[in-house]
């Protein structure tokens, strides 16, 4: 990949992580209700999905699952349900004091299903990886940029979110905010998991 390639590949990147989805709003949630230190155990989640869905298109697995429209049906199924799940659990959660609720296990695992389960942050990944590598160039080489670019930019626009969520989770309405958000962000959920469901 040659310097060209190179930013054309960051700059998609840079568009790909900084728009808000899921992960996002799971960051800045986490950030108000835990605080950023905790919460980056969330990024991290989202850093191991990152890292295992490059390999998966590196290694050809990522075009051998979208080439099969059964199992990306099942995955936007399951994917939409995991998010109305959540929705509907953080809208009815919202009252509950956040600060202490959960450990780092819980961020992790609730960020990795989230970032996991979104069948279009796969095919974003899919996207992003098809249009970049070259096929005339050995795909681990190019591995060696392509990895180090996108797991720096993804860190840095989570960190970003949950610094905002932290920054919010701090002012002087953040009990009162920390309730409407947490709605706000359960209703995003739903309304997320609803299109996905609905998308196909």
């Amino acid at each position: 990949m040659g310097l060209d390639g190179w930013l054309v590949f960051a700059a998609f990147w840079v568009v790909f992580v900084t728009s808000p989805g899921p992960n996002a709003v799971n960051c800045v949630g986490n950030g108000m209700a835990y605080g950023f230190k905790r919460s980056l155990w969330g990024v991290a989640a989202i850093l191991v999905q990152a890292f295992l869905f490059l390999t998966l298109s590196a290694a050809g697995l990522a075009a051998a699952l979208a080439a099969a429209p059964g199992a990306i049906g099942v995955l936007r199924l399951v994917g939409a349900m995991v998010l109305v799940w959540l929705g509907v659990r953080t809208v009815l959660r919202a009252r509950v004091a956040m600060g202490a609720q959960a450990g780092a296990g819980s961020v992790f695992w609730r960020a990795f299903l989230i970032a996991t389960l979104n069948i279009k942050s796969l095919m974003g990944y899919l996207a992003g990886f098809t249009q970049f590598v070259d096929p005339a160039v050995p795909v681990w080489d190019q591995m060696a940029v392509i990895y180090p670019t996108a797991m720096t930019l993804t860190g840095l626009s989570y960190c970003g979110y949950t610094a905002l969520g932290a920054g919010l989770g701090r002012t002087a309405m953040a009990a009162i905010t920390g309730v409407w958000f947490r709605q706000v962000m359960g209703v995003a959920f739903v309304i997320y998991g609803v299109a996905l469901g609905l998308s196909g």
